[in-house]
């Protein structure tokens, strides 16, 4: 992915209000040509919101979109040089699958001879050139879906942004259409935006992920970053899986911190200067970062005891749920061939690695 120094799409401190409700707050954010940005977050927190502004479909109440340096903030959505995917598809009934590609291209006022080549090109892209004639009723999901992406790709967007369009699809066909995404990204080489709450799909097909939280972006970076990485105790809990356990700093070294819970000791690596003495943070520990085993810790640090009181089998890995002492519960998941011989009702100790826990303030 080429990263030009002029992206493609900037959206310049924009801010969308409906009457006392702010459903986005100064965002800014450049989109480089070329790449897979995925917007990510829970219900109503504006991604689709984000998008429609840039589709046109709605105006931002403050701030500036721009379209390779052009402002698009005034622009009618028909006259914006890019093309959305929509969650219900939104294909016309009574037209043919040729007849609903071929809609677009007759409101960009294409030349009739041109249509026959560019309606054949974007079925074949994805792979419904033999169902040209076929009306929406006659095809499964998947196959409306692909006729959707047709119709927004025969205009030749510079950006396509695509809206939840899996949502209503099955967990088969979901990962069959993200491969086929995926191919169609790196086939074509446009600028893709789009919209998912589902963590894993944004996590897998996307270069870049913004995370939004209540309008507001929380962390943009790469699937890893954010995973690895998350900015601040939102991201950290709703990207994956977490271990949430409270505790206060007890002591601050020049490449640690020492952790206090209710009973227990963690310690902490890695340099963390906005943190002092007494702080209330919360530790924090993902269950695929642990391990465990039969019978009673041997240390005071980052070992703590507890009662199983779940076991699950998830295929690849054995999650465990876990009661301590102090009646906090924690999860904790392994490789299914590497699992103890231990069970439900069965006391354990959990363990983890000093580098395997991130901090962040209590509040």
């Amino acid at each position: 992915m080429t990263t030009p120094d002029r992206p493609v799409l900037r959206l310049d401190h924009v801010e969308k209000k409906y009457k006392d409700v702010t459903a986005l707050s100064d965002v800014h954010l450049d989109v480089h040509r070329g790449e897979f940005l995925s917007l990510l977050g829970p219900s109503g927190c504006g991604k689709t919101t984000l998008l429609r502004m840039i589709a046109g479909f709605e105006q931002p109440t403050a701030g500036r979109i721009e379209l390779d340096g052009k402002d698009l903030t005034a622009l009618p959505p028909y006259r914006r040089p890019v093309n959305t995917v929509f969650q219900s598809y939104a294909l016309f009934p009574h037209m043919s699958v040729a007849e609903n590609v071929a809609y677009g291209l007759k409101r960009a006022k294409v030349p009739r001879r041109e249509m026959p080549p560019r309606i054949k090109e974007a079925l074949e892209l994805v792979q419904m050139d033999h169902l040209a004639n076929r009306l929406p009723q006659q095809l499964s999901g998947g196959q409306q879906q692909r006729v959707a992406l047709a119709r927004a790709l025969v205009n030749r967007p510079t950006v396509l942004l695509l809206d939840e369009p899996m949502s209503a699809l099955d967990r088969k066909l979901r990962e069959e259409m993200q491969l086929e995404l995926i191919r169609l990204h790196t086939d074509l080489g446009l600028t893709f935006l789009f919209v998912t709450h589902d963590q894993e799909e944004a996590l897998a097909m996307s270069d870049r992920v913004v995370v939004l939280n209540q309008g507001i972006v929380q962390q943009v970076g790469s699937a890893e970053e954010i995973y690895q990485h998350p900015a601040n105790k939102f991201v950290a809990g709703f990207i994956g899986t977490q271990n949430f356990v409270p505790a206060t700093v007890i002591k601050r070294n020049s490449d640690s911190l020492i952790l206090r819970g209710e009973r227990e000791f963690l310690k902490v690596s890695g340099h963390h200067p906005s943190y002092q003495v007494a702080d209330k943070v919360l530790a924090a520990i993902r269950p695929e970062h642990m391990k465990i085993r039969a019978g009673n810790p041997s240390s005071d640090t980052n070992e703590v005891g507890g009662i199983i009181i779940g076991e699950s089998f998830r295929g690849d890995a054995v999650a465990y749920l876990v009661r301590l002492r102090d009646g906090h519960e924690i999860l904790v998941r392994v490789p299914a061939r590497t699992t103890p011989d231990i069970s439900e009702g069965d006391y354990a100790t959990v363990s983890w690695a000093e580098d395997a826990v991130q901090v962040f303030h209590h509040d």
